[in-house]
Order: structure tokens, then C-alpha cells, then sequence
């Protein structure tokens, strides 16, 4: 067993995050996607995290919307029909601090997911991307 791929996501993950609350809208969401060249924004309530929204889910809807349109505004009147509550995930798989990252890389390949939050006791502590494991397997071969 490699040592290396037993530590802890903690040790990879980004924990500088940018959020969003559950009632702020799509528009919104599109300027910290864009504004931190980000793919993932956690979704709290209170402070508590709800859900997470992709930069994918926002594509979704607007190149559907914008498919048969020629408007130059398309993105902001579709964003104007949905919420961040319609469009997020809200059953979200989280992993603890303490889970190492050979397991975090098994269930993001398992599940086809790019990110995962980091929880403990209720608490959003970061997010690792498959971005980050990888970067980290890179450095330590």
C-alpha cells in the first residue's frame, strides 16, 4: 500500500471557497463562475451546506434556451425562470477532512463526479476536484 495515497484529502483540498446562498439567483452564480474560473460553487442555507451548483447546469439551460433564439440577453432571461433551488444538487455524497485521497479518487470515478464537498460535523470545510487529485498524484510520482 502506498502511504502517499493514504493522506488525507485535507492535505489537497481547497478550502478558500467561494458560495452561494440558497436564494440568490443564476446570474449570480455566472459571475463567480466566471469571475473565479471556478466549475463548482457550494450552496448554503444559514451557513449550512444544501446543495452544490456546476457551471454545467447553468450551460444546460441557456444553450436550451438559446438554441432557437437570437437574442443577445439569452442567458438573463432564462436565469429570470430559474432558481439555484431548481437547478442545484441537493442530495449530496460529502467526504470528511480525514478520508485519504485513494478513496476520494475511488468515488469520484465511481460516481462520475469532478467535485466533492468536504464535511465534518455539519460544517462545509472545502472541496476537492478531480482537478486536485490528480496535481496531487502528478507530485508524488
Amino acid at each position: 500500500m502506498n502511504v502517499q495515497i493514504e493522506v488525507p484529502v485535507s492535505k489537497i483540498m481547497s478550502t478558500n471557497l467561494i458560495t452561494l446562498e440558497v436564494n440568490e439567483g443564476l446570474a449570480q452564480a455566472e459571475y463567480l463562475f466566471k469571475k473565479h474560473k471556478i466549475r463548482h460553487i457550494p450552496v448554503l442555507e444559514k451557513g449550512k451546506l444544501v446543495g452544490l451548483l456546476s457551471m454545467n447546469d447553468l450551460l444546460r439551460i441557456s444553450f436550451a434556451d438559446g438554441a432557437y433564439r437570437e437574442e443577445e440577453n439569452i442567458a438573463s432571461s432564462i436565469y429570470e425562470m430559474f432558481t439555484i433551488q431548481q437547478l442545484m444538487i441537493w442530495q449530496l455524497e460529502t467526504v470528511t477532512s480525514d478520508t485519504p485521497v485513494k478513496e476520494v479518487a475511488r468515488i469520484l470515478v465511481k460516481r462520475e463526479y469532478h467535485s466533492l464537498p468536504v464535511v465534518d460535523n455539519g460544517e462545509l470545510m472545502g472541496m476537492v476536484t478531480t482537478t486536485d487529485v490528480i496535481k496531487y498524484l502528478l507530485s508524488i510520482t
